[in-house]
């Protein structure tokens, strides 16, 4: 006779899988803080970096498209579990193949499992709320998924940098580290109940579809504006901000390298559960008035040079694109047409994550050809221009009461 494995109550379920979100979420950014430790090891040049970014950013896109959906009929538990095991088959790769063709396909594998993860956990946590707590609002689940994710972001680059600066072998460490929490996470997830029911016979493969809507496309449009410019945003500071920070302001601490990107997440996560119960014509004013703020304060870090005014800078516009991120989200929900919300919801998510790895390739390119300091200048322009636009055209939109 098979033995049943035991299993945990909805409820232990819940929070088990939102401690899988944020410790996956959270090796992802854990590299930030090493990039400038493997380009002195190797010699390789700043825009090498951008391209081992932008891996990453491809293969959360490839999943989503591909893989991230397959959850729906073949189970939440299921991909879960392999979203976090091809986490730590990534940690693997760093650690036995770390040249430059290792890191682009470590990177690689990790955003594969980002993808996978990202779509899963979020439905798989609002499924176990519904379940254990089913008087509850659902926005309990949304928030914390929210955060898991945002807030595991803001983790990884900061625990990268205290290995960096404290702990011996920066580049071995941390990832043989990564991988026994991730083992260890993905057998304890094996125990978290199902919430779906298996469809039998199972449906064809086929690719995430995604939906335009028909209705109200300038306001769709500036939804995907915002969301790209926003992922723009934070890929920057993911991953040339540890560069920046030792060629523009002289600063090495690999400490300052993580805490910066962490910083950025860190208001954005913060301004989304602070912000969360504000109207949201209300929320994109502060998005708008935050970005412009911040951008400029960016800006004007790189040109006096004053690293407080920089790291200021970051914080202010993190806060301004982690409304204007969830707001984009908001909008595109609010114009998906009946029974294609997953859909539109998907079309935005690949935006924005296209938004996560373009901009930084561009960045990369870019300085080959002029300074670090134009490169940055020009990039936050960019991205002040996007991001008023878009949350204007989306604040007209929620004030005339079009937006929930």
């Amino acid at each position: 006779m098979t033995a049943t494995p035991r299993r945990l109550s909805h409820h232990a379920g819940f929070w088990v899988v939102a401690a899988a979100f944020v410790t996956t979420m959270a090796y992802s950014t854990v590299p930030t803080p090493l990039y400038p430790l493997y380009q002195e090891r190797d010699g390789f040049p700043v825009w090498v970096i951008t391209m081992i970014f932008a891996a990453y950013a491809v293969g959360v896109v490839f999943s989503l498209f591909f893989v991230g959906h397959i959850s729906d009929w073949a189970g939440r538990r299921r991909m879960s579990v392999i979203a976090v095991v091809v986490s730590a088959l990534s940690a693997v790769l760093f650690l036995v193949w770390n040249d430059v063709p290792g890191l682009l396909t470590a990177r690689f594998v990790n955003g594969v499992s980002i993808g996978i993860l990202t779509a899963t956990a979020t439905a798989y946590l609002g499924e176990l709320r519904a379940i254990s707590r089913p008087a509850e609002n659902i926005i309990i689940a949304a928030s914390v998924a929210g955060a898991a994710n945002l807030g595991g972001l803001a983790l990884g680059p900061l625990i990268g940098g205290v290995f960096a600066e404290y702990l011996p072998d920066p580049l071995v460490l941390p990832h043989a580290v990564f991988l026994v929490l991730l083992l260890i996470v993905a057998l304890v997830l094996v125990a978290v109940p199902e919430t779906t029911e298996p469809v039998e016979p199972r449906p064809r493969y086929r690719p995430q579809r995604l939906a335009l809507p028909s209705r109200s496309r300038p306001a769709f449009v500036a939804a995907g504006l915002g969301a790209f410019a926003s992922f723009a945003l934070f890929g920057l500071f993911t991953s040339l901000a540890p560069t920046f920070l030792i060629d523009a302001f002289d600063q090495h601490s690999h400490l300052l390298a993580g805490a910066t990107p962490f910083a950025v997440f860190a208001s954005a996560a913060i301004a989304q559960v602070a912000l969360a119960r504000v109207v949201l014509a209300r929320q994109l004013m502060i998005a708008i008035v935050s970005c412009t703020v911040g951008l400029v304060a960016i800006a004007a870090g790189a040109l006096t040079p004053s690293l407080g005014l920089f790291l200021a800078g970051g914080i202010v516009a993190g806060v301004g694109v982690g409304i204007l991120f969830r707001s984009a989200i908001a909008t595109a929900a609010s114009l998906a047409e009946p029974g294609r919300r997953g859909e539109t919801l998907a079309l935005i998510f690949l935006i924005a994550y296209c938004g996560l790895a373009l901009p930084v390739i561009a960045v990369g390119v870019s300085l080959l050809f002029v300074s670090e300091t134009t490169v940055l200048l020009v990039f936050s322009s960019l991205v002040l221009v996007a991001t008023v636009g878009a949350g204007l055209v989306m604040r007209r939109r929620a004030a005339v009461g079009s937006t929930p």
